[in-house]
């Protein structure tokens, strides 16, 4: 069952995206309803995840400087002047622009993890690499804005949402992903639980694709004029990540499974922290939002394209013998 899951996954998200969509439209009730249970499905779809990397390798991956170098150049070096650069210089207004700019600085640091387990890369170093990635755009954040926006926009960067959101979604389900593993190395039930969990990281997955389609898309349409702008930035990004996570890979002669999780930390950003930040904005600037929400989107189908083409195509396995 497992396996049949991964083998279709792709398919299986694309259509929970068009049943998302479909629900947000005809029900837009029922999708405010699906919105509140978008966290815990996060951290369910997390502790299932964490449950199925043996945790006691996490260590390792702090000795592995050309991943971690290649990692943090990509993410906070590569990608933002690359993004500034190129935002700057779009015709856009300050609220579309902001918007971009909040949504793309900054890597993902909660589902990104779970699709590198699906897209078969580095879990581990994904699980690793997740605490010095949120810890260092912590710290950047507030430049990154400064020097982009103006000095307004420190404030905005600095409060507890990122903080509040690292301990609700990563800490909490890997510390009990970590008691679970614990308990399996002395009890069979606890054995069988880990077994049982790893079904679902695809259908919790699907859920939360399905949810943000649903409780999104009125947003996305009311501003359609607006984001028909931004889909081109989004896309072209996308491209951009998965390429770069394949080039930095080369560069720094990481392994396949490295790689992958390159490209996939590049792709995915933190639409899920971003947003509570963008809703704080004054009215003027409240396209913002939805350019974020649009984004998460966007994303979502990159994703799947991701999932299909990434290990098996862009960065596959090499030939038996070869490094």
């Amino acid at each position: 069952m497992r396996e049949g899951m991964e083998r279709y996954q792709s398919w299986i998200y694309l259509l929970c995206i068009l049943v998302g969509l479909g629900l947000g439209l005809a029900s837009p009730g029922l999708a405010s309803v699906l919105e509140s249970g978008l966290w815990p499905l996060l951290g369910g779809l997390l502790y299932a995840t964490f449950t199925q990397i043996p945790l006691v390798r996490l260590a390792d991956g702090f000795r592995d400087w050309r991943f971690l170098s290649a990692l943090l150049i990509g993410n906070f070096l590569v990608i933002p002047l690359v993004v500034g650069g190129v935002v700057s210089g779009l015709p856009l207004t300050p609220a579309i622009q902001a918007g971009i700019l909040l949504v793309l600085l900054v890597p993902c640091t909660d589902w990104f993890i779970s699709f590198t387990h699906l897209g078969k890369g580095d879990s581990a170093r994904a699980i690793t690499a997740t605490p010095l990635l949120l810890l260092i755009q912590l710290l950047v954040l507030p430049l990154y804005l400064w020097l982009l926006l103006g000095e307004a926009w420190l404030q905005l960067a600095v409060g507890p949402h990122l903080i509040s959101a690292f301990a609700g979604l990563i800490l909490a389900p890997l510390s009990l992903a970590w008691v679970t593993e614990c308990l399996a190395a002395r009890h069979r039930k606890a054995r069988r639980l880990i077994h049982g969990l790893g079904v679902l990281p695809v259908p919790l997955l699907a859920l939360v694709i399905l949810v943000i389609a649903a409780s999104q898309v009125t947003s996305v349409i009311e501003f359609s004029e607006v984001l028909l702008q931004v889909l081109a930035v989004f896309i072209a990004y996308l491209l951009f990540a998965v390429f770069l996570g394949k080039l930095l890979g080369q560069l720094f002669r990481v392994d396949t499974f490295q790689a992958r999780t390159l490209a996939f930390s590049f792709g995915t950003r933190n639409s899920f922290v971003m947003l509570p930040l963008a809703l704080t904005l004054p009215d003027a600037l409240q396209a913002a939002v939805v350019v974020i929400v649009f984004q998460s989107l966007v994303e979502l189908f990159g994703m799947v394209a991701y999932l299909a083409w990434v290990p098996s195509k862009l960065i596959p396995e090499p030939p038996d013998g070869c490094s």
